[in-house]
């Protein structure tokens, strides 16, 4: 087999990119280990920044992200039994987000390419990159039980934190740069109307707590609990109580409830390898990059990555200029490290990192306060949340 562009994993980073490169008219085949069923059904992320949705509508990708999204304008900061409204619109321009599942967007992705007759194998397995540093890199991988090779000219590594693209640079080159946290979020799916027609990001003595949303009959909420918090130990009850006691406030919040259709537990994690390149390889999304999800950004990262090296493989095709290709990890990690440092602040400022430090639980009042006050802290956070230009 051969191609331009081989891209490993068929997530929004590698569909994404597939997708864009189409528009360039830059062959590419996209490999995933997974079924089509298992990408298109796994929740994660569901606030999409203004430019990931400027995006999507402008490559044709955005009917049914406009039908079935909801836009906000703001978003609330709840402490000491208070809210206090982020109002994320007037604070940048009229820039808002949107609320629309990750698993949406890969399927309205998935549909794109099929539809344009793109190339997407699902269920590969035993796949293997070699020839990195030459001009004619490759992939194996086995498809329907036959073993197969994928030349091509570049190779594009989208499959994740556990994927074989990142393992297959050498020892030595890559940094990793690590942090976790020492809890991490219980999350239910609940078929219940959301409680508030905005988030609510919620500081409490007790720990952290979010009222999100998925659509007008679904509501995602989730809970600050120990990384390796037994699930059994969580009936619904429980779950409830604890999101009323650290929901509350002093005027009589009302939380929604219903049947929970979904739980888990995620621990949160900050982790960053660089170079996001060598030789013919290119990493993208969480094969480079982790962010905590308390800044709504790992979806939206992946996005910027690809968007960069889109723009450099058409450049080289075009032109032969390899000149953004050469800097696509330092473009990247500009804006890698700034969404890293966001979401770092926030999961910092919202998070009980130990019941026992009373000074950093006075520092994050202090700064919680500071930016439901402020104008230009306010600015600094809405800026942020909205999305950098891509």
């Amino acid at each position: 087999m051969r191609t331009q562009v081989g891209i490993i994993g068929a997530g929004p980073a590698g569909l994404m990119l597939s997708h864009l490169l189409h528009l360039q008219g830059i062959e590419s085949v996209v490999l995933e280990a997974r079924s089509r069923e298992h990408v298109e059904h796994r929740v994660r992320a569901g606030v999409l920044e203004q430019g990931t949705v400027e995006l999507l509508t402008e490559t044709g990708l955005g009917d049914r992200l406009h039908r079935e999204g909801l836009v906000h304008h703001g978003v609330e900061l709840r402490f000491g039994g208070e809210g206090h409204r982020i109002d994320l619109s007037g604070l940048t321009g009229g820039r808002t987000i949107t609320i629309y599942g990750q698993q949406e967007v890969v399927k309205d992705l998935i549909a794109g390419r099929l539809q344009a007759g793109g190339d997407v194998r699902f269920e590969v397995s035993d796949v293997t990159v070699d020839g990195l540093t030459t001009d004619r890199p490759s992939i194996g991988f086995t498809h329907d039980g036959e073993p197969q090779t994928l030349e091509c000219d570049v190779i594009a590594g989208c499959d994740g934190f556990h994927g074989v693209s990142r393992h297959a640079i050498p020892g030595g080159v890559l940094t990793e740069y690590d942090r976790t946290y020492p809890f991490g979020w219980l999350g239910i799916l609940a078929e219940a109307a959301p409680s508030s027609e905005e988030l609510i990001y919620t500081h409490h003595d007790r720990g952290f707590a979010l009222a999100s949303l998925r659509s007008p009959k679904l509501s995602r909420l989730y809970l600050q609990v120990r990384p390796d918090e037994d699930l059994d130990e969580w009936p619904d009850e429980r779950i409830w109580e604890e999101l009323r006691t650290r929901l509350a406030t002093h005027d009589g919040f009302t939380l929604n409830e219903g049947p929970v259709v979904e739980r888990l537990v995620a621990p949160l994690r900050s982790w960053v390898a660089e170079p996001m390149q060598y030789g013919r390889l290119f990493l993208a999304g969480d094969a480079a990059h982790i962010v905590p999800a308390t800044g709504a950004k790992g979806l939206n990262l992946a996005v910027a990555d690809v968007v960069t090296l889109a723009r450099g493989l058409a450049r080289h095709y075009e032109s032969g200029d390899d000149g953004l290709l050469e800097a696509y990890s330092e473009t990247c990690l500009r804006r890698v490290w700034r969404v890293q440092h966001f979401s770092w602040w926030m999961t910092s400022m919202l998070h009980r990192f130990d019941p026992a430090d009373v000074y950093q639980h006075r520092l994050q009042l202090a700064q919680l306060q500071y930016v439901t006050s402020s104008t230009a802290a306010a600015t600094t956070l809405a800026e942020n949340y909205v999305g950098l230009p891509l």
